[in-house]
């Protein structure tokens, strides 16, 4: 072998070496950069993203390197699915990374979050495997902590749905009667006045009068002529039968000694070709089609009726099955029902339960806020009401608010075997929220449309799914924590303040999350004053925000001491 070529043996063997046969040196720190950093929580993960940019004549050929994140806290760590890449002298699917000129990597990472996770590192750690070598490299720490603000997101604030009291302190009750009148005429027959209808309406009235809890507010007589004739006749006519009716009445109430009935008004129609046209509509009158049409057609009252009356063939029936019914004065009574009030409710449920009925007893939970007597109330009401739905829905709804969450569960379901109305429903999806069932909640939210109170739980839901602004969506106006979380990781600062603000009852997350704000806009005495107020509430909180990097930037010491 001449010396030349043994020259260029040499040199492709020392290349060899160089780029196949030396180990993988340490990955650096530097190669790295971590989206988000810190690392943030989304929905129930803590995702992020590795970018990996490997520099020139650093990867050798024949190494293949599998990259693990790994999330180091409390003493402990977990990690993410591994990820693989190779020299271009490995036989392999994996990415490639060039030794010439380096190259780039994409490394997904994703953990179930766990709230020690606030305080944590997150490591890459790398097995090369090279030949028939393997072995370990040095971890690299290529990001530090998680901010864990979405995550104060939670089912146990959300309000379950209410089924609604039907209760009225006020009932109006109307009773009517017909005076009718033959064709012409306008003074009322004797009969007419002993009509089972007329002495219902005079006994209702004369009931009403000797009875505290009912009230007459109004007699009214409406009088009609019918539509055959002369308009200027039918007025006339209407007119009487509207005049005599009202002096009747007016006769009865002093005969009674009514005095106390609102108001006695009156009114007359000429011609009632509105009762005309719905009562032909309603008859079997073989071309009552025909009728109709020519009602349409004419609008002047005159000669509809002459129109109508050139249908000999149906005039005589109309004559006498439809006239008839529309020559007559209707005295209608209104009368209210006073119900028992506050105070009665609250005293008979105290003494006597039973004496209330379901929607004054449902109606007595409204009357306090103590959600022990409202549990109380509702217990009750299961008890005494045990086939009205709402009475185990709402004493689900307290136990859920008092935290005894099993004890809602058989309640809600309870409620739900027995109607197939939304409340229920919900409620149950938010059990299923509770033990992060969110397949099945997300049915059972579905079979709750309609329901005043699911924006709420759908926003919640969205949430946890890592979907902020569908949560935003769903949540709209309310004026909750949780939609204020969602306004917050969507960086919507000034309407989540506005959310915060706008809580009727603030709790100790209301303040922490106005805090988050104060330190998200720069106002450290916003941030202080309500994380002040937040710890007070909530002592565990101080430790929380020692360790929540919202607050990495500001010295804490005012609003924890």
């Amino acid at each position: 072998m001449n010396s030349k070529l043994c020259y260029v043996v040499a040199l492709g063997a020392a290349l060899t070496m160089t780029s196949c046969g030396k180990k993988l040196g340490q990955f650096s720190a530097d190669y790295f950069t971590v989206n988000p950093n810190p690392l943030e929580v989304v929905g129930e993960k803590v995702p992020a993203t590795v970018s990996a940019k490997i520099p020139a004549k650093f990867f050798v050929k024949n190494a293949e390197v599998t990259v693990t994140p790994y999330l180091v806290f409390d003493g402990r760590e977990v990690a993410s699915m591994p990820y693989s890449f190779q020299g271009e002298k490995v036989r392999g699917n994996a990415p490639v990374i060039n030794y010439e000129y380096g190259g780039t990597a994409t490394i997904p990472a994703s953990f179930a979050y766990e709230p020690a996770m606030a305080k944590s590192e997150l490591e890459l750690g790398f097995n090369v495997k090279q030949g028939n070598k393997q072995y370990v490299l040095p971890r690299v720490k290529v990001a530090t902590g998680v901010i864990a603000t979405a995550a104060l997101a939670n089912a146990e604030s959300v309000n379950p749905a209410l089924a609604d009291d039907a209760f009225q302190r006020v009932i109006n009750e109307k009773y009517a009667a017909d005076i009718m009148f033959l064709i012409n005429q306008a003074n009322i027959r004797a009969g007419q006045l002993k009509s089972d209808a007329m002495v219902e309406l005079q006994r209702e009235i004369l009931n009403a009068n000797g009875d505290t809890s009912r009230r007459i507010q109004e007699i009214n007589i409406s009088s009609y002529a019918s539509p055959d004739g002369a308009l200027d006749f039918n007025t006339r006519l209407a007119e009487n039968r509207e005049k005599n009716t009202k002096s009747y009445m007016s006769d009865r109430l002093k005969k009674d000694k009514i005095t106390e009935f609102g108001e006695l008004t009156a009114q007359f129609t000429a011609e009632d070709w509105e009762g005309f046209q719905k009562l032909v509509q309603q008859s079997n009158i073989q071309d009552k089609d025909l009728i109709l049409s020519v009602l349409s057609m004419y609008k002047d009252p005159d000669q509809r009726e002459r129109e109508i009356r050139n249908l000999s063939s149906v005039f005589e029936q109309l004559a006498d099955q439809i006239l008839p019914q529309l020559r007559y004065s209707r005295v209608t009574a209104s009368i209210d029902v006073i119900g028992k009030s506050d105070a009665e409710i609250k005293a008979l449920f105290d003494t006597d339960p039973s004496k209330l009925n379901v929607e004054e007893i449902l109606y007595a939970a409204t009357l306090t806020d103590d959600n022990k007597q409202r549990e109380k109330i509702y217990a009750t009401a299961a008890r005494l009401y045990p086939n009205d739905y709402r009475t185990f829905n709402n004493l689900g709804l307290a136990q859920y608010v008092n935290g005894d969450y099993d004890a809602a569960a058989a309640n809600f379901r309870k409620a739900a075997s027995l109607t197939s109305n939304g409340e229920p429903q919900m409620n149950l999806g938010l059990i299923e929220m509770l033990n992060k069932n969110y397949t099945k909640a997300n049915q059972l939210f579905g079979s709750a449309a309609g329901v005043d109170e699911l924006g709420e739980a759908l926003g919640l839901y969205y949430l946890k799914q890592g979907d902020a602004n569908a949560a935003v969506r769903a949540f709209g106006d309310s004026k909750s924590n949780n939609a204020a979380v969602a306004q917050i990781v969507t960086k919507d600062y000034s309407k989540a303040k506005s959310t915060l603000a706008g809580i009727n009852k603030p709790d100790a997350t209301t303040y922490y999350l106005m805090a988050v704000l104060g330190a998200r806009t720069n106002n450290e005495a916003m941030l202080t004053s309500n994380l002040r107020q937040a710890v007070r509430l909530d002592s565990s909180l101080a430790q929380k925000a020692v360790n929540d990097l919202e607050f990495a930037n500001y010295n804490l010491t005012k609003a924890l001491n």
